[in-house]
């Protein structure tokens, strides 16, 4: 079915029918511009929908069949990791679990719901997971009870659980092999090795006190670098691993609080963020030389949007397209 949207040259614009808050692309070879879009309603009742965009036409279609309901709105989507299209066709969403959805061609059904606690009737938020090419067996997950779990989906069992942090842990992504950080309340970032599980190393703190950190995103193309954000905070701190607890660089020029930040694929020299601004910033992170001692960095681009930006994701496998959104609206950037 044709959907609502409206065009501008390089910018697309697909209206949903509630108000957006997650937003993943597809990795598979046969359907690169697939995108999923979670909703954020105040209810138990939420939603998740696909949504094809043609790149040769710039028309957006759906499918009512492929809509599914969503217990509370979904905290992260992520489709299976792989261009391989002999890989099944999923979709991962969080939230009050880890759930892991069938993506037929007239339906999606429930494949997996991950259940680290079933001796309890009660269970702790899914604030994030992170699911990567290198290891597509395993899914990280972070939870506001303090843990990180690592998942192995074939068999859906916990492959690891860890206590990582003092407080709540609000993102998780993998670094590499074996390697993934987290973010948490407690205003640290710490680095996890599965091969050594008792010990961790906080890579940076929040110089602000008592400050949690929201986001976090590995630079999955050169992993020496990751991006981090504090709470209402309008700055992305860029920390080089080798060089931990002082920032490489600080990204200062959004108005507002930063709700999102993206890698580019591939090369890694490039990070989007996007906010409470109504704006998604292009930053060209420079080589392992540069260090910004004042903040003073400018962005390379910018887009404005109509109101806060919710959500925004650089695509894994087309290197000039942006995904962002804000109030109902998903927005395709050509950069």
């Amino acid at each position: 079915m044709q959907s609502p949207s409206e065009k501008k040259a390089g910018v697309y614009t697909y209206i949903g029918q509630w108000p957006i808050y997650s937003v993943a692309w597809s990795v598979r070879n046969d359907k690169r511009s697939r995108l999923a879009i979670g909703s954020f309603l105040e209810d138990y009742s939420n939603k998740v929908e696909l949504v094809q965009f043609n790149l040769d036409t710039s028309d957006f279609t759906t499918d009512s069949r492929l809509v599914f309901d969503h217990p509370y709105a979904p905290t992260n989507l992520m489709f299976f990791p792989s261009e391989d299209t002999s890989n099944p066709d999923m979709i991962a969403t969080s939230g009050d679990y880890l759930r892991l959805w069938e993506i037929h061609d007239d339906h999606i059904q429930l494949k997996s719901l991950f259940n680290g606690n079933k001796s309890s009737e009660f269970n702790s938020a899914i604030t994030s997971f992170d699911w990567a090419d290198f290891d597509t067996r395993r899914v990280a997950t972070s939870s506001v009870d303090t843990t990180c779990t690592i998942w192995e989906i074939e068999r859906e069992v916990v492959d690891t659980q860890l206590i990582a942090h003092d407080k709540e842990v609000f993102d998780i992504s993998w670094g590499g092999f074996n390697v993934f950080a987290s973010a948490s309340g407690d205003g640290s970032i710490r680095v996890f090795d599965l091969r050594d599980k008792e010990r961790s190393t906080i890579i940076y703190e929040n110089p602000v006190p008592e400050t949690p950190l929201l986001r976090l995103e590995w630079n999955k193309a050169d992993p020496r670098f990751m991006a981090t954000v504090g709470m209402d905070s309008s700055k992305i701190v860029i920390v080089d691993i080798r060089f931990p607890t002082t920032p490489l660089m600080e990204l200062c020029k959004h108005k507002g609080s930063v709700n999102a930040i993206s890698w580019a694929p591939f090369i890694g020299k490039q990070l989007c963020s996007a906010g409470d601004d109504s704006r998604a910033l292009i930053w060209e992170i420079a080589g392992s030389n540069f260090r910004s001692e004042n903040g003073d960095m400018e962005p390379e681009m910018w887009y404005g949007s109509a109101a806060e930006i919710n959500h925004a994701r650089w695509s894994p496998v087309e290197l000039d397209w942006i995904a962002a959104a804000f109030l109902n609206k998903l927005q395709l950037l050509k950069v």
